[in-house]
């Protein structure tokens, strides 16, 4: 599973003309689901996401993850961060989990986030959405868990 983290200001969604998630300072994530992804992977990228430390502390130094901050998280499934880039000039999206596999894992994952954490926008699986935001740092940071390592 794949969590593409950036640091913002502030971020939105929007399917059709209406906002449907939206956060001030904290993380918009685009979600990838891939193919052999469980619950197993959803539950440590979770962790991951809470506890990754980007955030400055009084030093300046990226010492805070979201949760010390009490920071948004904006989390949108991204079905294309999967793909294969490799070769070619159109992607393969071979290595992406089939769609309802990828609408359960990305489910299960909001599901626990909102026990997990005070702060959580989402936005629509399969859905067209339009994202805005204003990357502090710009930060960003890819995250990758895969079955059977950490």
């Amino acid at each position: 599973m794949i969590g593409l983290l950036q640091r913002v200001l502030q971020a939105s969604v929007e399917v059709g003309d209406e906002v449907i998630g939206r956060i001030d300072h904290g993380l918009l994530v685009l979600i990838g689901v891939e193919r052999g992804d469980t619950r197993t992977e959803a539950d440590r990228l979770l962790d991951r996401l809470l506890g990754y430390r980007v955030f400055a502390d009084a030093g300046g130094k990226m010492n805070l993850s979201v949760r010390d901050i009490g920071g948004g998280l904006l989390l949108v499934p991204q079905f294309t961060l999967p793909a294969d880039t490799r070769k070619g000039m159109r992607p393969s999206f071979t290595p992406a989990a089939a769609p309802e596999e990828g609408r359960i894992l990305f489910g299960h994952l909001v599901g626990r986030a909102r026990t997990s954490h005070p702060a959580v926008a989402t936005g629509v699986f399969g859905a067209q959405m339009r994202l805005s935001l204003v990357n502090d740092g710009p930060v960003t940071f890819w995250l990758q868990v895969s079955p059977g390592r950490p």
